[in-house]
């Protein structure tokens, strides 16, 4: 049985923060959110989640997560509209220039708006006893008693609202990228965590559109990754409401050509296969083209600090921001709150050691996916020690194996799924097939 506690901050009500409050109302008995945004009432955009407006797809990995978090989940996203497809079935991939054989992954995705999720995931979430969330308020920082967080420092955006103070057993910073706990840190007399940095400076430029009638759907979902010498990516899959997302990611520091239809078709040349560009063509456009821009995929090491304060964590995105091209978020945060979940089980001492070197294994592999797929692009600044150099130029190998050995393809699609760890495109099978093979 789980031990209730008193009552936990969490500050940020996007899927981080949504998803560390699920596990914490399992401990404490009041869970308070803090949202700087005014929520919508139902599955819409706002502004602190920009990025929101943009391909989004839910792996199998972060899918059986939720689900253990949130019984019934999957059935009510399908029952909304959300579409899955099986990978490399009806979810294809080019990666290196090549498209991997179709295969049976046993890997699905499924396929939805951001809002949608998001806003399914807060209305459980709100529903959970003793959980509030208050939106339209700014963390301001923390309230600190000797060695140890006692409370998060709030004020209501409204002007002329004075600061208030939220008393907490524990805060949970789940700010997003921008989380604030890192430049907290040396005001209360600690050491910032050190940072992994890689400057990808990727633009994403999106549209909503539906097919033409008669367009057949089969094979248009695919997901096209840059190349050296072209940074730039393509995304299209279907979505609920029978639509279609179409996403461009140009890094580096390209941006996505989108003045008219016509540079924008034009640029679709350049990455898209020929029957999808077909479908663009004769698709009708539901929505303008919306653009994001994210500059740098940022760890913050919190698992190697000497000393952090007691009553204080650190969650999501505020730990680890990854390049989006690769779907990786919302999973990795889902499992997250599985390792918060185990080690509240063990208690409150030494929580925040514990749960950052669990977070870290989290990490650790989805890390290495995106910070390899960037540093593969000679366009992205980076050191590249002899390691890194190597194991590209065999991942390069792999994918243009991968495009006829329906086993190869198979090893890649699930590590890149988070299905297996990124040892296994290194098991000797899979290492055999890909040194071995002549084409």
């Amino acid at each position: 049985m789980n031990q209730v506690r008193g009552h936990a901050v969490v500050l940020g009500a996007s899927m981080g923060g949504l998803l560390a409050a699920r596990t914490l109302s399992d401990f404490y008995e009041r869970v308070t959110v803090v949202e700087r945004d005014e929520l919508p009432p139902d599955a819409r955009n706002r502004k602190g989640v920009p990025q929101g407006r943009h391909l989004h797809v839910l792996l199998q990995r972060g899918a059986e997560a939720f689900e253990r978090l949130f019984p019934g989940l999957t059935r009510e996203l399908a029952e909304a509209g959300a579409p899955r497809s099986q990978v490399l079935r009806e979810a294809r991939l080019v990666l290196s220039g090549h498209e991997l054989a179709a295969a049976d992954t046993g890997a699905f995705l499924i396929q939805l708006t951001r809002p949608l999720l998001e806003s399914t995931v807060r209305e459980r979430v709100a529903a959970l006893p003793g959980v509030k969330i208050m939106d339209g308020f700014d963390a301001v920082g923390l309230r600190v008693a000797g060695a140890r967080v006692t409370g998060a420092r709030i004020r209501n955006r409204r002007p002329g609202s004075a600061e208030e103070v939220v008393e907490a057993d524990l805060v949970v910073d789940a700010m997003g990228r921008g989380g604030r706990t890192a430049a907290w840190l040396p005001l209360l007399g600690y050491q910032p965590p050190d940072e992994d940095r890689i400057k990808i400076d990727v633009t994403y430029l999106t549209r909503f559109l539906h097919l033409a009638e008669g367009t057949p759907a089969a094979g248009l979902q695919l997901l096209v990754g840059p190349v050296p010498g072209k940074p730039r990516g393509f995304g299209l899959f279907q979505q609920e409401g029978g639509r279609w997302v179409l996403t461009f990611a140009g890094m580096a520091g390209e941006v996505p050509a989108h003045g008219d239809e016509a540079s924008h078709l034009a640029y679709a040349e350049t990455v898209a296969p020929p029957e999808v560009l077909a479908a663009l063509r004769a698709a009708v456009p539901v929505t303008e083209f919306v653009t994001h821009r994210f500059p740098t995929s940022v760890r913050r090491r919190y698992e190697r600090l000497g000393a952090f304060p007691r009553g204080l964590i650190v969650f999501g995105d505020a730990l680890c921001s990854f390049n989006p091209v690769y779907g990786q978020g919302m999973t990795v945060a889902a499992l997250e709150a599985e390792a918060l979940r185990d080690c509240l089980r063990a208690g409150e001492r030494d929580l925040a050691r514990l749960f950052f070197r669990a977070a870290a294994k989290v990490i650790d592999p989805a890390w290495q996916l995106s910070a390899a797929g960037d540093l593969a692009l000679p366009e992205i600044p980076g050191p590249r020690p002899p390691a890194t150099r190597i194991i590209n130029r065999y991942v390069a190998r792999m994918h243009r194996v991968a495009a006829h050995d329906p086993v190869v393809a198979r090893s890649f699609a699930r590590v890149s799924a988070l299905l297996d760890p990124p040892r296994a495109i290194f098991a000797p099978r899979i290492l055999a097939r890909v040194l071995g093979s002549r084409k």
